[in-house]
């Protein structure tokens, strides 16, 4: 199939590209296009209005701060992979980047984009989850930080409005005796997840998350399991309780045996990495 008609603009500025989505009810952002073009084609979306922000330099940039890193929201995947940034995880975010479907949809795919289309099997919205990082947004009503742990609010949904854009995305540094564990399982390389764990643990900043993806809606941390790993026990029992108590309280996600099994093999893998 063919999309179905739409008018195109390629703004240069951020302000904008904020014009045109809040001046056409039905715009839409391009960044990378990399699940919106297939979308068009097959008229899962039908814009009046692509707006492609490619070209605008406030959301290429990356800010180094003391604490954290700044990366703008159309870096790509690639670019991360690759080292091309600086990199805040101390190997995570790369590991990641890697992972994440196949080389030329990395080269292209941008860390924003994926945030907002919140793919319940994508990598980025767990590994940032879990790296307590947070997404600064901008519209009409100015600019306005929220945590990646809450910002996606359901399969496909996240806290992003129709008239704003996701700036930069803002993730703490690790420090130098931080340890993370990373875990996707798929059928074949390339591939969505079919359980997606993600833990990591700073002693020296009193940090500790383990996060699942693939679970059936948004990013699903593990609170008991979260403690369970900031306390540095490597008891294997504790752990598996842990997680399945974890999971007991996410009942309303409606895991069938199969899909509990796979994120509860993904998660012990990935605290695993992290205690041993």
């Amino acid at each position: 199939m063919k999309p179905a008609a739409f008018a195109y603009a390629r703004p240069g500025t951020l302000a904008d590209a904020l014009a045109m989505l809040a001046a056409t009810p039905n715009a839409m952002p391009l960044a990378g296009g990399q699940t919106l073009g297939p979308m068009l084609n097959l008229r899962l979306a039908r814009p009046g209005l692509l707006v492609d922000i490619t070209r605008i330099p406030e959301l290429a940039g990356v800010e180094e701060e003391e604490a954290a890193l700044r990366i703008g929201a159309i870096v790509t995947h690639a670019a991360i992979e690759d080292g091309h940034i600086a990199d805040p995880s101390r190997g995570l975010m790369p590991r990641a980047a890697a992972t994440l479907a196949y080389r030329a949809i990395r080269t292209r795919g941008t860390i924003g984009g994926s945030l907002a289309l919140a793919d319940p099997a994508a990598e980025w919205p767990a590994v940032l989850a879990a790296l307590d990082a947070e997404v600064m947004l901008c519209g009409p009503r100015g600019r306005h930080p929220h945590n990646c742990a809450e910002f996606a609010t359901g399969i496909f949904e996240t806290s992003l409005a129709a008239d704003e854009i996701i700036e930069t995305v803002r993730v703490p540094r690790l420090s130098a005796n931080a340890r993370w564990g990373y875990l996707k399982l798929s059928r074949k390389s390339g591939e969505f997840a079919s359980a997606l764990a993600v833990a990591v643990a700073d002693p020296a900043r009193n940090y500790s998350r383990v996060v699942l993806g693939s679970a059936n809606g948004a990013p699903l941390v593990l609170a008991e399991t979260s403690r369970l790993v900031a306390a540095g026990r490597h008891d294997p029992q504790a752990l598996q309780s842990a997680i399945a108590a974890d999971l007991d309280r996410a009942a309303d996600r409606y895991f069938d045996e199969f899909r509990r099994n796979l994120l509860s093999v993904a998660a012990t893998r990935a605290v695993q990495q992290v205690l041993a």
